[in-house]
Formats: structure tokens, sequence, C-alpha cells
């Protein structure tokens, strides 16, 4: 075995290895949790009056002729973010949301539950996280999305997303429109 002296002490050579083999998958290891660690901005308030919130996104709704679109998640999830980020960098998708929607996030963690609203929307959470919730300008609840459908590889499709958002806007569910 070979053995040379460093400043601080001896090494063999076979310690050597195993640390440059090593380093890599920990320099790995290390930029993969500050990355993740960097996606964990807070989109949720887990500390939010989610049915103050809800009932002035209906207000707005009516004074708006918009729908609520609520978003169901919370700062743990990674397709939450996702979402959230696909729904403002997509300039499609977040001209639709402006357009026809005044856009609610309800969190849903550990903290904060929120379990008398979810219960008011339906059970949301049954479809997991992300979910969506559609509301008319009355705050009754129109649909309930599980955004597993929206999904494409690891994010989500426009057209799918922009087709989920035209079909619950009140345009289409006016009935003057079907004729």
């Amino acid at each position: 075995m070979v053995i040379f002296q460093v400043s601080s002490g001896y090494y063999s050579l076979k310690s050597t290895f195993i640390i440059m083999r090593t380093l890599p998958f920990i320099l790995l290891l290390l930029l993969a949790m500050n990355t993740y660690a960097q996606d964990q901005e807070s989109i949720y308030n887990s500390n939010a009056d989610a049915a103050r919130d809800l009932s002035q996104a209906i207000q707005k709704a009516a004074e708006q002729n918009k729908h609520v679109l609520i978003q169901v998640g919370g700062n743990w999830c990674p397709w939450c973010h996702r979402l959230h980020h696909f729904f403002h960098d997509n300039t499609r998708i977040d001209s639709i949301l402006k357009s026809d929607y005044v856009v609610l996030l309800i969190n849903y963690s550990k903290e904060n539950k929120n379990p008398e609203v979810l219960a008011e929307l339906g059970y949301p959470q049954r479809f997991g996280f992300p979910v969506l919730v559609v509301l008319n300008e009355k705050g009754e609840r129109l649909h309930t999305q599980d955004t597993g459908f929206l999904e494409l590889v690891k994010g989500y499709d426009a057209e799918k997303v922009e087709r989920f958002l035209l079909s619950w806007n009140r345009k289409a569910v006016n009935p003057e429109t079907y004729r």
C-alpha cells in the first residue's frame, strides 16, 4: 500500500481514491438540495384566513363578472409550485386567468389544513395536490379538477390547461351561448 504524508496526517492512496469517487455524488446531492430549497418559496400562506379570503374572492368575482379559480396545495408540494409557476410563466394561460378568473390559493399543510373551507368546497383534497376548484360568482362550486390529468412529463400540458380554463369560464357555462 502506498502511503503519503499531507500536512494534517497520513493518507493512503486507497483513501484518496474513495474520496475522489464519492466527491461527485456529494456535490450532486448538495446541488440538488440547493435547487430544491430554492424551489421552496412560499406561495401559500399557512396563516391566511381562508374563509375570509374565499369570501373576498367571490365578492371580487361578482363585481368583475368572473369565476373563482382556487388552487389548493401547500409549500411542501413540488407540483403545486410547478403549477403556480406554469400559470404565470405561460403568457397565454396567464392572460386567460386574468381575463376570466379571480385566482385564490388555499393552503393545505400540517400547520393549517383549512378543514372547514375544504369541506365547504366538497373535500377537493381527495384528488391529491394541487387540486383546482372552480366557483361561479355566487360561490357555487362548478367543478373540481384533479391536476394529474393536466400534466405532461414533469410539468403541465398547455393545451389541456387552456382547454380546462376555457371550458369553465363564465361564457362556457352560460346556456345562452349554447345556441
